[in-house]
């Protein structure tokens, strides 16, 4: 099987769909990529590649095809730039770039921006292979949930294309239990099924190797959170818990990443004096699994908002697999499959009082307590979420999709 991944982020940026790929390579399934100039997060198209042009690269044996894309700069115009450019230079290059080359099925990673699947649908029809998509966010709610765009006009015309999408594709992919009735919604008779995220397994094994050295990580009880730091995100409720905790000298927030309201957490911890909030910035992503279990407690949190109750942040995982006590300050799916694996404490969404709470009563807990908390979660990561189970899943679904594709013609 030769598999055509058509996905707007990809290695260098840290994203999931590389080990996905990866894995697939190693499994014999033939992999080739098509995506943009490496530019997220930071918005500035990465050292060793230009935004103009069209590149070639090999990555453990993958080949990579880069198209143009406009960088994202800091958001707002850039970043609608960014998603646009991307989609034109998919149509009308690569079908050049690709000219050559023969696809039995075409596999969409989505992310935000969801349209991207345009080209690939488009590219699908050139070479009569079937597209399937997998959903990470619920478009249009996404783009309304997180302010980047309220007019209902053009929110009623996203809707309408991703309308087209979902029915153009021959095989939905959802990462959340909770998407299968708004995507059903406006899928029509394209079939669904449930395929969840999962991490590196990396995660799930004891770090190896020297780790940099982060203030707050190791010291006392440690909070960590890892990730964008952006408005979905509600870090105001960190910012919140941190102030109502600030006089327990044992507890520390560290919160690893970047993103939009990085500057703005900064400013706040600085204007209320809150030494216990600790924000170093982003580390490289094979940090992150030994970050990870130094923490006392990994949280995860998410805004007020319908649309994330529908939501897993593929950072539950990550954090199942570490073995540490999970927080989660969320609403829906997410905070049920923390309760479900046993794993840690649930919280209302952007309840800082209760995240508040829920920390001290971590803190206080017996160590072995927290342990055994850390080692379900584990374990319902092993049962649930295993990266190499799940891509011989979507292998599965891949190879389903193929023989469909051969009984139809």
């Amino acid at each position: 099987m030769k598999v055509l991944l058509f996905n707007q982020y990809f290695w260098p940026e840290s994203f999931r769909i590389n080990d996905v790929a990866r894995t697939l390579f190693d499994k014999g399934v033939g992999v080739d990529v098509l995506t943009g100039k490496p530019n997220y997060p930071g918005g500035k198209v990465f050292d060793g590649y230009r935004v103009s042009g069209c590149q070639q690269e090999n990555w453990k044996g993958i080949e990579i095809n880069r198209i143009p894309l406009l960088p994202r700069g800091r958001g707002g115009i850039r970043l609608a730039l960014n998603y646009l450019s991307f989609i034109f230079s998919g149509l009308l290059l690569a079908p050049w770039v690709l000219r050559n080359k023969r696809f039995d099925v075409i596999f969409v990673y989505a992310p935000s921006p969801i349209l991207q699947a345009i080209p690939a649908i488009f590219l699908g029809w050139l070479k009569g292979a079937p597209v399937v998509l997998w959903v990470q966010d619920l478009w249009p709610e996404s783009l309304s949930a997180t302010g980047h765009v309220r007019n209902r006009v053009i929110l009623k015309l996203v809707e309408f294309v991703v309308r087209f999408i979902y029915r153009h594709v021959d095989l939905l992919l959802v990462q959340s239990h909770a998407f299968v009735a708004p995507v059903r919604s406006l899928a029509g008779e394209t079939p669904i099924e449930y395929y969840p995220n999962s991490v590196d397994d990396s995660f799930a094994v004891p770090a190896k190797g020297e780790l940099p050295t982060v203030k707050g990580l190791g010291e006392g009880f440690s909070v960590m959170f890892a990730g964008n730091i952006g408005s979905a995100q509600a870090v105001e409720v960190i910012v919140a818990a941190a102030r109502l905790l600030k006089e327990q000298p044992d507890i520390h927030f560290v919160v690893l990443g970047e993103g939009s309201r990085w500057e703005w957490m900064r400013q706040q911890a600085q204007q209320l004096g809150l030494n216990n909030l600790h924000l170093p910035g982003r580390f490289p992503f094979e940090t992150m699994p030994g970050f990870m279990q130094q923490a006392s407690a990994l949280l995860v949190t998410l805004a007020d908002r319908e649309i994330f109750k529908a939501t897993i942040p593929s950072k539950v995982q990550a954090y199942l697999a570490a073995g540490r006590p999970i927080l989660a300050c969320l609403n829906g799916e997410g905070a049920e499959l923390v309760t479900a694996a046993g794993a840690g404490l649930a919280v209302r969404a952007e309840d800082g009082s209760a995240l508040a709470a829920a920390i001290l009563q971590l803190y206080r807990m017996p160590p072995q307590e927290r342990e055994a908390m850390g080692a379900r979660g584990r374990l319902y990561y092993a049962q649930h979420f295993a990266h190499d189970m799940l891509v011989d899943q979507l292998i599965m679904h891949l190879r389903s999709v193929c023989e469909q594709k051969k009984r139809a013609e």
